[in-house]
């Protein structure tokens, strides 16, 4: 892609993103080329729009609660606590179009898989989400990696294939059922999600250090809390998260059609979720 189609492809995200949220009025088609113009009259910045639910970033957690993180680390907490503390007080500050998701493994009395859904911060939910894990049993990483990538490709589905999405692990050991991560982990890289994994107390470097996008030791309650901080800084840190203030002004020429054909090819990516084949469309399906 050229740096003209590149714009123009940044400018039909702004504004149809713009639209999402205002919306044409009942029986109109919505008039793209009328948004561009009367973009173009209003520079101001405070006269734009809320960022459409479209392009919201998306992070799913998984924190380790298998029987090791009950081992107290350099400070004398335990590796759980230090994870909850780190958690709680990174995600209090994230930014409203940021959407979070938690899952846990191995924790007592706690099934497997999501305790806070993916969504908006709640923060009386999420801190009893984050306060439930009791650390007890054993570490089915694979498993729970295939949960949380399914329900961040659900997600991109229903955002028609904008915003950002990331996986985080938290976790102290390798995986009792390697053989899934090994499976899983290429099909997560190559839908697309960005995989960021920290290391907790860990004598050596977690076995995913090689494949994830970023891997961050944490051997001590501050170290891990920067380490969550530093993953949710990057968060959002793509292309098409500044479109600029002229990003209406980019498109103004281009034929209504022409920007819906554009967006449809943007769309286009596979959310079939982990360890399944892509369903192919139909001939002709439009």
């Amino acid at each position: 892609m050229n740096a003209r189609t590149a714009a123009l492809c940044l400018g039909v995200v702004a504004v149809l993103a713009a639209l999402c949220v205002a919306g044409p009025s009942r029986g109109e088609a919505p008039d793209v080329t009328a948004a561009a113009r009367a973009g173009a009259a209003e520079p101001d910045a405070s006269a734009r729009p809320e960022p459409s639910p479209l392009l919201r970033n998306n992070v799913a957690i998984i924190l380790d609660a298998s029987g090791s993180m009950f081992y107290k680390m350099q400070g004398g907490i335990t590796r759980m606590d230090a994870a909850k503390a780190a958690l709680w007080e990174v995600l209090q500050r994230i930014p409203p179009d940021t959407q979070v998701g938690l899952l846990v493994f191995g924790a007592r009395d706690t099934d497997d898989g999501w305790v806070y859904p993916i969504g908006p911060r709640d923060d009386a939910k999420l801190k009893a989400a984050i306060d439930q894990p009791v650390p007890y049993s054993l570490t089915p990483l694979g498993a729970c990696i295939k949960m949380a990538a399914d329900g961040l490709l659900k997600q991109r589905g229903e955002q028609q294939g904008f915003g950002t999405y990331r996986l985080l692990i938290v976790t102290d050991g390798n995986a009792d059922d390697q053989p899934l991560v090994d499976k899983y982990v290429p099909e997560v890289l190559g839908r697309g999600i960005t995989l960021d994994v920290i290391g907790v107390a860990m004598k050596s470097d977690h076995i995913l250090a090689a494949n994830a996008h970023s891997y961050r030791r944490a051997d001590d309650p501050a170290s891990l809390k920067k380490a969550v901080a530093d993953v949710f800084a990057e968060v959002g840190k793509t292309d098409t998260d500044a479109l600029g203030g002229d990003a209406f002004r980019r498109i103004a020429s281009i034929p209504p059609d022409v920007a819906k054909a554009l967006l449809k090819g943007l769309s286009i990516v596979n959310n079939t979720p982990v360890g399944e084949k892509p369903k192919t469309e139909p001939a002709g399906a439009p």
